[in-house]
């Protein structure tokens, strides 16, 4: 079950950067770890000093937390973070990234600004971009960044046109407009937020080296963010009071200012969505603390972050504490339902499937591409194993258990055989009685387990002797017959536990071939969901592009699409 996340009083520096050289912060690390629960990652980013820390403190519902500075210099360096149980969904943790800001004069290193961002767009399921004015040329050119981001991201280790896939595995685009005081119109149209920014991305018609520029751009935000939306916010409050916002009561913000804030955050906690993998999987907090191990490391060594590669690395981790859970939860479920010894193999096999059942259940919900069923086949293989030691302490219970009622039946006839009463007249038919007591009474007693008859004959066996100290043929006789009954009802016994050993295995392989096969089929159907979502957003690129007559683009993006169908199009099937 997962763990409610405890909320982080205030924000933790999760990246730092020192002279443009980026780290983890272990403390922030280790809260990250702890996060059990799905997560929704919003970051934000932008140009420094342009109130990025003050919108996150309000998705948190929090005057204070992520510092606001009243002066011209920026306030957060490298990335800070923010775990908070989620407003709107139960049992998934809001996490809160605040970006160091883009373009401040200040810093030495021109590289760290990409890093930044960069880690900002991997870590998130929602990037928020943060801006003053409008969404002019200049506002537009603020985001460069995104043009140069095949240089600092690889989806797949041999990718010669990462870009192109860009778009399957980045985060919901949101762009927040600060101090907008422009009317939303196209002539005597009025638009939509959403309209307006579809409008400023508009290739623009031209063939010089500017419009290409210009073009760029605008055809990488619509081409890696097929999910973006508007807000644009009115100046907060008077000139005099800006420098002292986290002070600042609900009433003395301007009303629209605080209608606008109110309606971006509704969207974020409404429509931001669980950060996911390729194929589909949720990421907890914890796994994402071990995608962001595996990015700044790449950063730091001075490679390209590799979404491939950090995935796999992750789903090595996972699986293999997925296998680890499931073992110990059909360890735990074992332990408390199963009570030793069972009356039968049977009884024993059915507490099995049921702890067997919620072990697969807990592993399926947790792993992830174990494409070549490597991890599935080791749960298979150490639930027979830990199966087996069960079967073996059943039959160790069972056999404490019987000869511990044996021992407590016998206690007479060993009395009696020191008194003599078996050698006097009429002794041996004596003996035969009681033995005949004893075997019933031992037949009679409940809770024996598995072991009963191979028990009784191995202790008939080690009263073998009794026959030559009575002197007593009958004695012998009565005790062979009785050790033959007895391996008789053995090997009856064994030759049962053995039909149903063969019969469990043969369900529980074809319960695992099921479960394979419904996993796949469920890998198969994110699959195509998530390439029919990327067609969906080539087809609509497409047409833009017609309208704006760029027949040429259009073009080449018909080819991508009819690329994506030919992929997507299930194998023919050969008649032999």
């Amino acid at each position: 079950m997962d763990t409610p996340v405890l909320p982080m009083p205030a924000p933790l520096c999760l990246v730092t950067n020192k002279d443009g050289v980026l780290a983890l912060n272990p403390a922030a690390l280790a809260v990250l770890h702890s996060v059990t629960q799905p997560v929704v990652v919003v970051a934000i980013a932008g140009l420094y000093r342009t109130g990025k820390s003050f919108l996150m403190n309000q998705l948190a519902q929090k005057r204070t937390g992520f510092p606001l500075g009243p002066t011209v210099y920026a306030e957060t360096k490298g990335i800070w973070m923010w775990c908070l149980p989620h407003p709107r969904q139960p049992r998934v943790t809001l996490v809160l990234l605040d970006t160091e800001g883009l373009g401040d004069p200040n810093k030495d290193d021109d590289h760290s600004d990409a890093w930044i961002f960069t880690l900002a767009l991997l870590l998130s399921s929602t990037l928020v971009y943060n801006s003053i004015g409008t969404i002019d040329q200049r506002a537009l050119e603020q985001l460069r960044l995104v043009t140069e981001l095949s240089e600092h991201i690889r989806v797949r280790e041999k990718d010669n046109n990462p870009a192109s896939n860009f778009v399957s595995i980045f985060p919901g685009f949101v762009w927040t407009v600060r101090d907008f005081t422009l009317q939303l119109r196209a002539g005597e149209k009025t638009l939509s937020e959403d309209e307006y920014l579809e409008d400023v991305l508009r290739l623009q018609t031209g063939g010089g080296q500017k419009a290409q520029e210009r073009n760029e751009l605008r055809r990488c935000l619509r081409n890696f963010f097929p999910r973006r939306k508007l807000f644009t916010m009115e100046r907060p409050a008077a000139d005099a009071d800006l420098t002292r916002l986290e002070e600042l009561r609900e009433d003395e913000l301007q009303p629209g200012f605080r209608k606008q804030v109110d309606a971006f955050c509704r969207y974020i906690w409404e429509e931001a969505p669980v950060k996911v993998l390729p194929g589909g999987h949720q990421v907890t907090g914890s796994a994402l603390a071990c995608l962001a191990e595996k990015y700044v490391a790449a950063i730091s060594s001075g490679s390209v972050p590799c979404v491939e590669s950090a995935v796999t690395a992750l789903a090595r981790a996972e699986n293999n504490a997925a296998v680890q859970a499931a073992v110990a939860e059909y360890q735990q479920g074992m332990e408390q339902d199963l009570v030793l010894p069972t009356a039968s193999y049977d009884a024993l096999l059915a507490v099995h499937r049921d702890c067997e059942q919620r072990a697969l259940a807990l592993f399926l919900s947790r792993a992830f591409a174990d494409h070549e069923h490597q991890y599935h086949d080791e749960l298979v293989h150490k639930l027979e194993a830990a199966k087996e030691e069960f079967c073996q302490r059943n039959k160790e219970a069972s056999e404490q258990r019987c000869r511990t009622v044996l021992q407590e039946l016998w206690r007479d006839v060993e009395l009696r055989l020191q008194r003599g009463d078996y050698v006097a007249r009429g002794g041996a038919q004596l003996f035969k009685d009681d033995l005949h007591r004893v075997l019933e009474e031992y037949k009679q007693r409940p809770d024996k387990g598995v072991r009963a008859e191979a028990v009784l004959k191995e202790f008939l066996r080690e009263h073998e002797g009794l026959a030559q100290v009575l002197k007593a043929t009958e004695v012998q006789l009565e005790l062979a017959e009785r050790q033959q009954e007895a391996a008789a009802a053995e090997a009856e016994a064994a030759r049962k536990a053995a039909e149903a050993w063969k019969e469990e295995q043969k369900r529980s392989m074809e319960e695992y071939e099921r479960q394979l096969q419904q996993r796949m089929k469920e890998e198969q159907r994110t699959w195509l969901e998530e390439q029919q979502r990327v067609l969906e957003h080539h087809r609509k690129e497409y047409e833009a592009l017609l309208r704006e007559g760029f027949t040429r683009e259009a073009a080449a993006l018909k080819e991508q699409i009819r690329e994506l169908q030919e992929m997507m199009r299930p194998p023919k099937c050969t008649v032999l």
